[in-house]
């Protein structure tokens, strides 16, 4: 069936090819999806400054053409270099010598390198375009410093020439296997923004079908740059040539290209506002002016493959939800290089989310085994494979999934504890709940843990235990069997002798026990609501919510733990902050009661002797 075709829409998203991938900019945000040498499309992106917040001089008419043209210049080379270390392999990195010099005398030869480049590019397109024609002109039989016709001929020409050699140059350029692929990104992004504005759904198949010329290309700006520049040089040196040509040859030579290039922002300015003009109508009338910049077009976009397609559809539909949802955090690439750039930029990233900065050093402690202490002074070259799983990690942190669910693991006093959503995180303060019982249990002892979750406490406090060759009996009960399940697996894996029984606190409790210990859920109900994304979307509610006050489990407790302790048993509990007074009134028969503060002196555990 055929597609019914959608109401034509006009959008402020342009594009950019770059080696083996597409940059897309709206009014937001920028998004760049390249294709790595394993076939995988990674996507960088980032959020700009909102055009409201620029200052008012840069969005005059003809000065925002040279800002843009400017920024075009700076940001179209960075991406240019960016997708440039996704597109090559780990064999094509810095050699040992750069390596070396970047380690032990912090020279960074690749940064120095790109400069130069830049530098050299920017002195190479002056040559091409703007000496060569002026020295080829120079054999012609004109008065260059006249203010008459010779000198309306002498531009005319030069101008003329200058158009010729940048179709030249596109030719020559698209002959390089490289750049080919580049001119067929470029049909790629062309396309992809002319589905979007005739209405139709970005598929490949639709984005295929669809024109790769379009109004907004930068290649119609630089046919209009030819052609401005034609008018703008011929007023300047009429203007001019009165007072500053002196008659020598060579001087003047220097003089008109010094005009030339102190123009140039004049140029950009005035071509800018005409793009600006043509892009927004569709008069036939108009078409006459547009058709040689879109002619141009042919030789600078090639028709894609489809995976450049799908390439051009990822950037653009980043930058399109981005603009619309300023909650999406930014992306970057996982590319071989120094640690420390990917390092500051995830923090970067964490920070702009709310994510402590500390959980980056985390991931990077984790994927390459070292020390989490040395990851900020520590410099290293990361491997692509390294730097793929650090940045998938830290792009699923950004969702709002808890880090240690992401690990699947969590370390509690010395002991690899699985976790994942069936059960909480176990948490730094916990850790002396069970250092609690470990210094309070003796020989042969039995031991309750109520509410084991993943079961961390039990596995820390029977295996601490048995370093001092006081074995307990212990059991660990929780109401969730999906809970247990996972608190039997760790059991397990830390080769701890424990009896899990699921239970809802005593219903399915026999017998007697010298210590019971609980962590149970203690936030109240109201106030989960206000938590932690990660905590409130993630973390199971059932461990978590403690009632309307936060109490409900302690009183159940209170009720019936007397029935299930042995004569001057004990009872240890993890309580939420401000909670503890209100605990212990709730032990209205012990014989002792002790509140005791935790690493950061809030009251954080109660002790009761029945």
């Amino acid at each position: 069936m055929k597609e019914k075709k959608k109401k034509q829409k006009r959008v402020s998203i342009g594009g950019q090819a770059v080696l083996e991938g597409v940059m897309m900019r709206g009014k937001l945000s920028m998004a760049t999806a390249v294709r790595d040498p394993e076939g995988v499309i990674q996507i960088e992106s980032e959020r700009l400054e909102p055009p409201e917040k620029k200052s008012k001089f840069s969005r005059l008419p003809f000065i925002r053409g040279v800002v843009n043209f400017v920024r075009s210049l700076i940001d179209g080379n960075r991406i240019l270099m960016r997708s440039a270390d996704v597109a090559m392999t780990d064999e094509e990195q810095p050699s040992k010598a750069e390596k070396w010099l970047r380690e032990k005398h912090k020279i960074d030869l690749g940064g120095i390198l790109d400069t130069i480049s830049v530098v050299l590019g920017v002195l190479l397109a002056l040559v091409i375009f703007i000496a060569l024609p002026q020295w080829l002109t120079g054999f012609l039989p004109f008065d260059k410093t006249s203010t008459g016709l010779d000198g309306l001929w002498f531009n005319l020409i030069e101008g003329g020439i200058r158009l010729v050699i940048f179709v030249l140059y596109i030719l020559l350029i698209s002959l390089i296997p490289t750049l080919k692929r580049v001119f067929m990104y470029h049909g790629a992004e062309h396309k992809t923004i002319t589905c979007f504005e005739s209405g139709r759904e970005l598929t490949v198949e639709n984005v295929r079908g669809c024109s790769r010329v379009h109004d907004r290309c930068g290649t119609t700006f630089l046919f209009l740059v030819m052609i401005v520049s034609i008018l703008v040089f011929s007023l300047v040196n009429v203007a001019v040539a009165g007072w500053l040509y002196t008659g020598n040859t060579k001087v003047d030579g220097v003089l008109r290209f010094a005009l030339k290039i102190l123009m140039l922002p004049v140029v950009a300015g005035v071509s800018y506002e005409i793009l600006r003009l043509l892009s927004k109508t569709k008069s036939k009338f108009f078409l006459l002016f547009k058709w040689p910049g879109l002619l141009l077009q042919k030789l600078t976009t090639r028709e894609p493959e489809d995976g450049m397609i799908e390439c051009a559809i990822t950037a653009f539909t980043t930058v399109l939800k981005m603009d619309e949802d300023p909650t999406i955090p930014e992306r970057v690439f996982a590319t071989a290089g120094k640690m420390s750039a990917l390092l500051k930029n995830t923090k970067k990233r964490f920070s702009q989310c709310g994510i402590e900065e500390e959980e980056a050093e985390w991931i990077f402690a984790l994927v390459l085994d070292m020390p989490k202490s040395a990851v900020a002074t520590e410099e290293r070259i990361l491997k692509t494979a390294q730097a793929k799983e650090i940045v998938c990690i830290a792009d699923e942190r950004l969702t709002g999934r808890p880090l240690w669910y992401i690990v699947g693991d969590a370390d509690f006093c010395g002991y690899k504890i699985k976790v994942d959503e069936r059960v909480l995180i176990p948490r730094p303060e916990t850790e002396e709940l069970a250092m609690l019982v470990v210094g309070a249990a003796e020989e042969g002892q039995s031991v309750l843990d109520l509410c084991t979750g993943s079961g961390a406490i039990a596995i820390a406090a029977y295996k601490e235990l048995e370093k001092y060759n006081r074995k307990v009996k212990m059991t660990a009960t929780d109401i969730s069997a999906e809970a247990l399940e996972l608190a039997k697996e760790n059991a397990e894996a830390n080769e701890a002798d424990i009896l899990f029984i699921q239970s809802d606190l005593f219903t399915r409790i026999r017998g007697r026990f010298d210590i019971i210990v609980s962590n149970p859920p203690y936030i109240p109900s109201n106030d989960i609501d206000g938590l932690q994304r990660e905590v409130k979307g993630f973390e199971p509610r059932l461990a978590l919510d403690g009632g309307a006050d936060g109490l409900d489990i302690y009183r159940r407790i209170a009720q019936e733990a007397g029935k299930y302790l042995n004569r001057g048993g004990m009872l240890i509990m993890e309580v939420g902050e401000g909670e503890a007074n209100e605990v212990v009134k709730l032990f209205k028969s012990s014989s002792y009661a002790m509140i005791i503060k935790d690493f950061n002196g809030v009251d954080r555990y109660v002790k009761i002797v029945m």
